[in-house]
């Protein structure tokens, strides 16, 4: 088995209306304190300089960006996802503790579902003081916040950043938008990702990758290089879609159910449409 190249595009957001509308059944924006009517169509992409993500010296938070913060809610509640690993903390860790309690509120999962965290969220960084200054953003309590160093290291040879500790969770959802280049300590043979040139290549996915269960859901927010080294070494049955419109790369276990708790898992979260991509790609 390999990672494979498909669509999923259809079956990740074909049933999610015009953003602004979404906005007015789930009113993120209000978390945030954002106008509306000064933040313009919540479609618009943000773009940023050339070397605005590849300043070290830059130490302002990036300002929201509604389209990426709904598509985030809509994937965690029409999936009905359960529990989320999220690397890098910040605006999405908010969304993500708003749409598992919303997953909560509209929902009764099946009394016998094996859920050790059910609908919480583990957000891992690397930097204490933007974790410190992350709690103040009125994170819901569903989201833990967990600090680990991160280092230059190796997966099968091919050097990449690796944090210490992880949160000993079962993600069906995991999030990749860290950690930065410029912070993981120390090199490998004189290589590291600290310098403009480099990029993001974390490598924590590729060793839990055996841990997760079939229909598990990696969103991988920019960061082309790393998810282009993630399809290139994980082992398992994925499908991978780059969309490119708003610059995310999505990677779907697309495997048969591993037994009985893992068929009732993905009918309760993932119904009639995962056994499609099943007959399609499995």
């Amino acid at each position: 088995m390999s990672c494979r190249e498909g669509d999923l595009g259809p079956y990740l957001f074909g049933g999610l209306m015009s953003y602004d509308d979404y906005l007015t059944e789930h009113p993120l924006h209000e978390a945030f304190g954002i106008d509306l009517a000064d933040y313009g169509p919540a479609s618009e992409k943000v773009h940023k300089s050339v070397l605005e993500s590849v300043d070290p010296e830059n130490h302002t938070p990036f300002a929201p960006e509604l389209d990426d913060l709904v598509r985030l809610h809509f994937l965690v509640t029409s999936r009905r996802v359960t529990t989320i690993l999220e690397f890098g903390v910040g605006k999405s860790s908010v969304v993500f503790g708003l749409a598992l309690n919303a997953n909560r509120s509209a929902y009764s999962p099946p009394s016998d579902l094996r859920r050790a965290n059910l609908h919480e969220c583990h957000s891992v960084d690397n930097n204490a003081e933007w974790l410190a200054a992350c709690r103040n953003l009125g994170l819901p309590d569903c989201v833990n916040l967990h600090h680990s160093d991160c280092r230059t290291s190796t997966f099968n040879d091919r050097i990449c950043t690796m944090f210490d500790s992880l949160p000993n969770v079962c993600p069906d959802l995991i999030y990749l938008d860290g950690p930065d280049q410029f912070s993981p300590l120390g090199d490998v043979r004189g290589i590291s990702t600290r310098t403009s040139d480099r990029l993001p290549m974390s490598g924590d996915i590729l060793a839990m990758e055996h841990f997760l269960l079939p229909g598990t859901l990696i969103v991988v927010d920019g960061r082309t290089a790393n998810a282009r080294f993630l399809a290139t070494n994980l082992q398992r049955n994925w499908v991978h879609w780059h969309a490119e419109e708003f610059d995310q790369h999505f990677f779907e276990l697309v495997e048969s159910p591993l037994g009985r708790i893992s068929d009732e898992q993905l009918d309760y979260c993932l119904g009639s449409s995962f056994r499609k991509r099943l007959e399609l790609w499995g």
